[in-house]
């Protein structure tokens, strides 16, 4: 019952084509392009995240006694812990090792993607306790499921915060995002770098067009189903190579295309007539988020150019906030690409295993912490304020 009196009721859906994508996205809003309707039912229907695949959806819908949509969570019934980049592979492990049954288990995100964003999706006009119905909705199917546990990757603070409320175990990791402080072009942001970084930067960047190697940003109207054969080679030959199979079918990137070009920022390297490597990019309200890399060869410098450097250019040229360049690389801090913490929460059903989770998760905040301090204070390229 909500505060007005209004009787709210819980439904499961196990596919996103059950309801109207403009009520789903009336929650979601339009600030990341991963939480949208088009791009979490192309990940269904493209067939990259089913019950075949190991994500079945158990999608949340509050709603109301007219059946309008107040709130949802992206939800899935899983039987691994693949594509979701907040490792868990030791958990579930010890558990068993001890005789419980880690999986299936129940995860709150965006499948195959570490980037941040709400993951209780709340209609403006929703009540105000409507994030505390989806919260509960969530631990009381995870009972009801007897599942050992749930899994909230990569929501905001503020959700982080509302879940560790709530009885969620709070983790916390490190990505490295770029800034951007009004910055009027690259050079602009290389003046803010010590000396020694600005002269590595322009060399990587001058290297990495060594033997006439030309970078083309395509967006919108600019994509054509040849630069998605093409990505998807690369695609392909990168996911073989570090993880031995690729999460994303080719459909998935031919229903990106049709539905969401606007928000494609494809970042493609060309030697002559042939393609050699690319990025794939989407874009938010404020933010830029890097997806995908592939190559097909051994081009010193490129992907700095084409995954760091390039997306740096386009935010400055859009006036947008932040490059969240994907997970792990410290690498990345030379580059301009800072320590950023992100959040994940997770509720454990069984109570002595909660203990254990309770207490590697409070053991590993403080090491990322101090982590993030340090990588910072060693490896900036910025100058210091007094300087």
């Amino acid at each position: 019952m909500a505060d007005g009196g209004e009787r709210l009721t819980i439904r499961v859906i196990e596919a996103l084509a059950a309801i109207p994508a403009a009520d789903w996205d009336a929650c979601a809003g339009h600030d990341n392009p991963f939480l949208s309707y088009d791009f979490l039912q192309s990940l269904e229907e493209s067939n990259s995240a089913t019950r075949e695949t190991g994500w079945l959806p158990q999608h949340i819908l509050l709603q109301d006694e007219s059946g309008k949509l107040l709130g949802a969570v992206p939800l899935y019934l899983k039987n691994h812990s693949y594509g979701e980049y907040v490792f868990d592979h030791g958990w579930a492990s010890g558990y068993e090792r001890a005789g419980g049954q880690y999986y299936p288990k129940l995860i709150s995100a965006v499948p195959f993607t570490p980037a941040t964003g709400p993951r209780l999706l709340i209609h403006p006009n929703a009540p105000d306790d409507a994030a505390e119905y989806l919260i509960g909705a969530m631990i009381e199917i995870a009972k009801a499921r007897k599942v050992s546990s749930v899994h909230v990757n990569f929501p905001l603070e503020t959700e982080w915060k509302q879940l560790g409320e709530a009885g969620f175990q709070q983790r916390l990791g490190r990505q490295f995002h770029w800034e951007n402080n009004n910055y009027k072009n690259f050079d602009d942001f290389l003046a803010a770098l010590h000396s020694r970084k600005r002269k590595q930067i322009k060399r990587e960047r001058r290297d990495a067009l060594d033997g006439g190697i030309e970078i083309e940003t395509l967006t919108g109207d600019g994509l054509k189903p040849e630069h998605w054969d093409v990505f998807f080679d690369f695609y392909m030959s990168t996911s073989d190579r570090k993880w031995g199979s690729a999460y994303l079918t080719r459909e998935f990137f031919d229903l990106l295309h049709q539905r969401m070009a606007d928000k494609v920022v494809l970042i493609m390297a060309r030697k002559g007539t042939r393609w050699i490597g690319g990025a794939l990019n989407l874009v938010g309200s404020d933010t830029l988020y890097g997806r995908n890399w592939g190559c097909n060869g051994d081009y010193p410098f490129l992907h700095f150019e084409v995954c760091y450097y390039r997306a740096i250019d386009f935010a400055i040229e859009r006036g947008l906030k932040r490059v969240e360049a994907g997970a792990q690389g410290e690498h990345k801090i030379q580059r301009g690409y800072l320590p950023s913490p992100t959040y994940s929460a997770h509720w454990i059903r069984d109570p002595g295993f909660e203990r254990a989770v309770a207490d590697f998760c409070r053991r590993e905040r403080r090491a990322i912490e101090n982590e993030m301090e340090g990588l910072e204070e060693a490896l900036s390229p910025f100058k210091r304020e007094a300087e």
